[in-house]
Formats: structure tokens, C-alpha cells, sequence
């Protein structure tokens, strides 16, 4: 499915529901900081902030989430504030709920356990590994935060190496730096 495809079913299915109910997954983007977010709403909480192209995160979440796909602002806008807010620094703590029904078992722990490191903060693979009682599933617990569906709120960019360097993440380098370098700006001056 093209973008151009995804975006005349989302103008379709816009319009279909108008004098029905919403649908059961807001779907829209958002252009930060660090480039567009693709994002999904489900009723449980957010679902997908996802570097992945919209097409493929329509995929994913149409097979695993719901098929009544479509723009909600009512559901969208709030998730949209809060990343507003947390990119100019006045946001530390996301309201908004999270919904890791796109993640397998093991990724939801490991992702639970990153929920937990601190604003302005980071910490290793090596502390989740120990904390999820598998020090030494590094590899899956790379590949879990490697596969997070709601990226920075669920703030894997705080996961770094043993030796202080970055690691990989799914916006690249410069997105990890920059979300970063947001917290600890932030932090400084509070």
C-alpha cells in the first residue's frame, strides 16, 4: 500500500464515520523534532509513535489492532500536545496511556522496565537485562527496545551501552542524541 493509497482509504474512512462512531484506531501523524511519528490510539491508550512509514504501521496495527481505521482528532490532539510539550522541554511524565499490544511478551517487560528510568536520565542494557532477572539476553532485550512500537513516550532512547555510547535506535543516532539532549537541557534548568 502506497502513502498515497493510505491516504484516500483515511479520507474515506474519515468521511464514512462522521455521523457514526469514531473509529476503533485514531491513526495520524505527527512532524516533530525528530522527523514524522506515526501514531495510533486505540481505547486502551496509545498504541504506535512509530519512525516506521504510515503504510507499514497501517499494516501492523490493521492485523493485530483493529481494522476500523481512521483519523480521530479528539484522541489524536491530546497525544500531539504532550509531544509538543515534551520536545520544548515543559513535559517530563507523558498522561497518556500506553497500549503494547503490538509487543511480544518479552519486549512488554523490557519496555515496562524502560518506562520506569527517570527523565533526564539513562541507563544500560546490561541494568535492564539485570532487572528482568536475564542478565544475559542482551541481544533480545536490544531487540525488544529495537522494535518499541511507541517511541518516545516509551522512552527507550534512554537505554544506552555499557560504554556510554549511544547504541542504534529506531529514528537513528541523531534522533537518540536529540530526545537526549532535550531531557538533559530540561533538567538543568529546572
Amino acid at each position: 500500500m502506497s502513502s498515497g493509497d493510505l491516504d484516500a482509504l483515511l479520507r474515506v474512512t474519515s468521511s464514512t464515520y462522521r455521523s457514526e462512531a469514531p473509529p476503533e484506531v485514531a491513526f495520524g501523524t505527527y512532524d516533530g523534532a525528530v522527523g514524522r511519528l506515526v501514531l495510533a490510539v486505540t481505547g486502551k491508550g496509545i498504541a504506535a509513535c512509530s519512525f516506521e512509514p504510515e503504510n507499514t504501521v497501517y499494516e501492523l496495527v490493521s492485523r493485530h489492532v483493529g481494522t476500523f481505521i481512521g483519523p480521530d482528532a479528539r484522541r489524536l490532539d491530546p497525544v500531539r500536545r504532550e509531544l509538543d510539550a515534551y520536545f520544548s522541554g515543559r513535559l517530563r511524565t507523558f498522561a497518556t496511556r500506553v497500549d503494547l499490544t503490538l509487543a511480544t511478551s518479552f519486549a512488554r517487560t523490557v519496555l515496562q522496565k524502560t518506562m520506569a528510568v527517570p527523565y533526564g536520565t539513562t541507563t544500560t542494557f546490561e541494568r535492564i537485562g539485570e532487572s528482568i532477572g536475564r542478565p544475559r539476553a542482551l541481544r533480545a532485550i536490544g531487540n525488544a527496545l529495537a522494535s518499541n512500537p511507541v517511541c518516545v513516550i516509551v522512552p527507550c532512547h534512554r537505554v544506552v551501552r555499557e560504554d556510554g555510547a549511544l547504541g542504534d535506535y529506531a529514528g537513528g543516532a541523531a534522533a537518540k542524541q536529540h530526545l537526549l539532549n532535550v531531557e538533559s537541557r530540561a533538567s538543568a534548568t529546572r
